[in-house]
């Protein structure tokens, strides 16, 4: 398992269970299904969810509040809705931490940042077959992007209506 974020990689602190009763510590991820109506969520639990890519933003929207972080599940690196699905969390107001999770290669790290995504955690060969050193590099090799950055306006349309404003 390799866990980067836009500075390098880091430490994952956080402790996955199946359910939120299983935790030993105060920093959980769990699938969403096991985080709707438990009752073991307290005041100093930390919380994240494991989403699939067949969940929708509108299930977990009524728990922003309370999640710290939501990861969305790639199964493979040809399926793109994880990219989708973290764009719109992020336009329906999540400030949490999102995580892509699962095979995905070196490319696809500046389209999941500007998707929305604040870390990826790579698994199983992808993060053999790809050291560090790669996804670094490929954060340098696209300047610009059609779609907009999250938090910034400097895609390549937002540059075409600028230039095209100041004539």
């Amino acid at each position: 398992m390799l866990l980067l974020d836009r500075h390098g990689p880091k430490e994952d602190v956080w402790e996955r269970a199946e359910y939120l009763c299983q935790a030993e510590t105060k920093q959980v991820l769990a699938p969403l299904a096991s985080i709707v109506g438990s009752d073991a969520i307290t005041d100093d639990l930390k919380l994240g969810a494991l989403l699939e890519p067949n969940r929708t933003v509108e299930e977990v929207a009524p728990f922003f509040d309370r999640l710290d972080m939501i990861v969305i599940h790639f199964p493979n690196a040809a399926n793109g809705r994880g990219f989708s699905t973290a764009r719109q969390l992020r336009q329906a107001g999540y400030k949490g931490t999102l995580r892509a999770f699962g095979p995905l290669i070196a490319d696809q790290f500046p389209q999941a940042l500007a998707c929305g995504f604040d870390e990826v955690e790579i698994i199983g060969a992808a993060a053999t077959r790809q050291p560090v050193e790669h996804w670094m590099e490929a954060l340098n090799r696209i300047s610009f992007l059609y779609q907009r950055d999250y938090g910034a306006d400097d895609s390549i349309p937002d540059q075409r209506v600028a230039r095209a404003a100041n004539g």
